[in-house]
């Protein structure tokens, strides 16, 4: 991707839709901070992201198991950002027995419960969902992204949704980018509070 200008409000719901091979996860990582950008900023407020401490910029993968420290019981890898009440382990049908397994003892589905519900920490600002679930059966699907959906709009965080299924931003976005529509990314809005990439 190349020339890209992209800024994103609080309380909207952004679709990056595409087929592979069109850049969407690289994208997502540099909004996120995994990535540096050759040229240009990703911005929030103004300024960069934090280097250290909660990245109020949360990002989930695809694959869990890629997301996770595999020597972490799965309550430190749960608690590593924040503290989620019983509400939160309810609405994401999280056992309380899964807490004191390690993550390979857990499904793909199971584990990316766990993924999700780290990422909607108290500071989380924006949250960056690549194809999170695209890997998951369609209870789990719907059950993620209910919760999900509930809780951005009620926090007002803002939602990017990474994915090659444009029914699914159809029906959840507010706004979508095609890739397959155009070469590089052409819209007039990434963070404000903003996230913005120059």
């Amino acid at each position: 991707m190349k020339n890209v200008n992209f800024e994103m409000d609080e309380n909207e719901c952004v679709g990056v839709v595409g087929p592979s091979g069109y850049g969407k996860s690289t994208f997502a990582k540099l909004l996120a901070g995994y990535e540096k950008p050759v040229s240009g900023k990703i911005l929030l407020d103004g300024k960069p992201l934090p280097e250290k401490g909660y990245c109020p910029v949360q990002l989930i993968y695809q694959h869990p198991e890629k997301a996770v420290n595999p020597r972490w019981k799965l309550k430190d890898i749960l608690y590593e950002g924040w503290s989620p009440d019983d509400t939160f382990l309810d609405g994401m049908g999280i056992e309380r027995e899964w807490l004191e397994r390690w993550p390979n003892e857990l499904s793909g589905g199971e584990l990316q419960r766990f993924c999700v519900l780290r990422s909607l920490g108290k500071n989380t600002k924006f949250l960056l969902a690549d194809e999170m679930s695209t890997m998951l059966d369609t209870i789990t699907q719907a059950q993620i992204w209910n919760f999900v959906l509930e809780v951005v709009k009620k926090r007002k965080i803002g939602l990017l949704v990474v994915t090659h299924n444009k029914a699914l931003a159809e029906r959840i976005c507010t706004r979508m980018v095609d890739l397959e529509l155009n070469n590089h990314i052409e819209a007039n809005t990434l963070y404000h509070d903003k996230v913005h990439n120059d």
